[in-house]
């Protein structure tokens, strides 16, 4: 990730367990052709299989947005070695990724990630050059119970001792938000980014670039007003990825938003 992103907003397009070949390539010509927005770094996150597609058509493309190649994960394991189906953080930079998503709320959901297991996808990640984006939240549980900020400090604990040569990005995503169609208000967004900020300055220190994207449910009717909440610095963006139009309202709102 070059130095002046950290002065950008980020919106990351999280593609999940969706697309094909001719799916992927007609939204990715569509993203490419969108208006230069220089404020903002655009990122697209596809499935695995088709990482090196998109970076191949992204080499080419004749882009006003140079578009940040993103993974959706990487292993807990690295180099290479008998680790079936596993793809490693060094692979992921080989096929051209920049930016790795890690702890996301559907990795522990559906397949029992730990904080073990997050920690060691970090290091990987870092030791490959490439960026983490660490994605955090808590429960509706745990938000009724008065729990949500131990809860995310807990998770946010993983980046203890790490080195961020870059700087460090976290992704706000209540897991009650996520593809529900509700979304935190901004008095609840904006006390838990500033948590995080403060939180992530007393694990790291000062003189830290950071980034805190917010996710759960942004859309082209809300993106605008999530922007104007302090310490939004971007989106990662689920649903609403898939749909050149709707991204591109995203994008435009990030431009706007000073």
């Amino acid at each position: 990730m070059q130095q002046g992103v950290w002065q950008q907003k980020w919106v990351i397009g999280n593609w999940k367990m969706n697309g094909s070949s001719a799916q992927n390539t007609r939204l990715l010509e569509e993203i490419c052709a969108l208006p230069q927005a220089d404020k903002v770094c655009v990122g697209v996150a596809p499935p695995a299989l088709y990482l090196a597609p998109a970076a191949a058509q992204l080499a080419v493309a004749d882009s006003a947005n140079p578009i940040c190649l993103s993974a959706q994960m990487a292993s807990r394991f690295n180099g290479s070695g008998a680790y079936t189906g596993e793809i490693s953080a060094p692979m992921l930079a080989d096929v051209g990724v920049k930016l790795v998503l890690t702890g996301h709320s559907e990795r522990s959901l559906y397949f029992a990630e730990t904080a073990e297991q997050r920690r060691s996808q970090l290091e990987h990640i870092l030791a490959a050059d490439l960026q983490p984006l660490l994605c955090v939240g808590e429960s509706l549980a745990q938000r009724e119970a008065e729990q949500h900020f131990d809860t995310v400090a807990a998770q946010l604990a993983v980046l203890k001792d790490l080195s961020f040569v870059n700087g460090v990005a976290v992704a706000y995503e209540p897991v009650w938000a996520i593809g529900t169609g509700k979304t935190a208000t901004p008095e609840q967004i904006g006390e838990m980014h500033q948590f995080i900020y403060d939180t992530l300055l007393s694990l790291l220190g000062g003189g830290v670039n950071i980034r805190i994207l917010y996710g759960g449910s942004v859309n082209d009717q809300n993106a605008a007003a999530i922007f104007r909440v302090a310490h939004v610095d971007g989106a990662l963006v689920g649903g609403a990825s898939l749909k050149s139009e709707a991204f591109a309202a995203i994008i435009r709102a990030a431009q706007e938003t000073d």
